[in-house]
């Protein structure tokens, strides 16, 4: 149990950390520690989500409030962004565990050769 609770915290620091500097790249790292504690994968993908959105409330009012971002630069994506959520959730009760962790692992591979490309 302990090494589940150490797990979780290092998770959590490190994927925070992610979040502020990337932008939401901590789910990268929330889903696997969460495999790691033993949530199977469909739960683990949630369970990220539900973690990652306190973070991310957080590091958009430090970023406007400093001045960084407009909330208009948003804006374009709002609506959207809310379509492909509700999307998101419809598919991940529908897909097998898989092909999940297949699709999962593709998006990682290619936003990873994405940023050193860059």
């Amino acid at each position: 149990m302990k090494k589940k609770t150490w797990l979780a915290s290092l998770g959590g620091l490190v994927a925070g950390a992610l979040n502020g500097l990337l932008g939401a790249g901590g789910g990268m790292i929330v889903v696997p520690v969460l495999g790691k504690t033993g949530l199977e994968p469909k739960k683990a993908h949630a369970t990220s989500v539900c973690v990652i959105l306190p973070i991310c409330i957080v590091s958009s009012i430090l970023y406007l409030t400093s001045g960084r971002v407009q909330i208009s630069d948003a804006t374009p994506y709002l609506l959207w962004g809310v379509i492909g959520s509700v999307i998101g959730s419809f598919l991940l009760t529908k897909i097998n565990d898989v092909w999940l962790k297949r699709i999962f692992g593709a998006l990682m591979i290619w936003a990873a050769i994405r940023m050193l490309m860059r």
